[in-house]
């Protein structure tokens, strides 16, 4: 069984919209605002700081990511899995043009950022009617 559905991989990748990246660590929730890049069951996202610490400390993430229209939402995607913090450069620096081109910014924003894949487990996903 594939842990994400064929129409919740097509609302993943139908436009650059902001996700959720949910790390935890001492038993404590970091929620924060990533780009994100879906492909195949892996999720790829670019960051640093606190949220690279706590992948470190504890892989096991969440990842939500809404669409919305006017404060009413469209549909939503929460993903769970385990985190894996990619130390190949070459490979980082590819994936971080990626992302980039996802959200048309310059080619090199964000270089310095480090990968993350995350290998999803389960999915959760609601579209909602126009009312």
């Amino acid at each position: 069984m594939r842990s994400v559905p064929p129409e919740a991989e097509r609302l993943l990748e139908s436009e650059p919209l902001m996700a959720h990246l949910a790390t935890s660590v001492d038993d404590r929730p970091h929620v924060a605002p990533v780009w994100y890049r879906y492909d195949d069951g892996v999720v790829e996202v670019a960051t640093t700081g606190r949220k690279l610490e706590n992948v470190r400390a504890n892989p096991r993430v969440a990842l939500s990511v809404q669409k919305d229209e006017g404060g009413d939402a469209r549909w939503t995607v929460t993903l769970l899995g385990s985190a894996a913090i990619v130390e190949d450069e070459d490979e980082s620096r590819r994936a971080i043009r990626r992302l980039n081109a996802k959200y048309d910014a310059s080619e090199d924003a964000y270089e310095g950022n480090t990968l993350v894949r995350i290998h999803v487990g389960s999915t959760t996903y609601r579209t909602y009617d126009e009312a």
